[in-house]
């Protein structure tokens, strides 16, 4: 029982390293641009707008975090 345990952890382990990683922000991001999508799917005017303004202001955010986050700020 406890070799299954260890191997469930360490799968539980593997995908949430795989997903998240060091950027939490960017999984929060996908679920939330696909659920946009998935509620904009019968709005076709509207989603042609919404969803690519969205992934581009969380692209710009998460950029900026992550210049802010590495201290790189200025430097090529």
């Amino acid at each position: 029982m406890r070799v299954i345990a260890r191997g469930v952890r360490a799968f539980g382990l593997f995908w949430w390293d795989f997903l998240v990683g060091d950027t939490p922000e960017l999984l929060i991001a996908v679920v939330l641009i696909v659920a946009l999508a998935l509620l904009l799917r019968h709005h076709h005017d509207a989603d042609i707008i919404v969803l690519p303004v969205v992934t581009v202001l969380f692209l710009v955010v998460s950029t900026f975090r992550g210049r802010r986050r590495d201290g790189s700020r200025g430097k090529p």
